[in-house]
């Protein structure tokens, strides 16, 4: 599991890679959780908040920051941003 410092720390293109493998890991971790071959079940939990966290990440810095993360988060919620 990645911390949010240590993806910080990563340029774009190491973000893009490390995105790709996390969710390659849990699109095997569900298939073997349908397969019933899967003996930890909380790992598919950090797994997805680790796909979330660079999410988040790539999302900020590709949209302009922290406002572009907001105004994300209040479109969901079908509300306006005041700046």
């Amino acid at each position: 599991m990645s911390k949010p410092a240590e993806l910080r720390e990563m340029n774009d293109d190491e973000l893009v890679r490390h995105l790709a493998e996390t969710r390659e890991e849990l699109f095997h971790l569900r298939f073997q959780l349908a397969l019933g071959k899967q003996d930890n079940s909380a790992r598919l939990g950090q797994v997805r908040r680790d796909v979330a966290r660079a999410l988040t990440l790539q999302r900020e810095r590709g949209s302009g920051g922290q406002q572009a993360a907001m105004s994300a988060r209040a479109g969901r919620r079908g509300r306006k941003v005041r700046a």
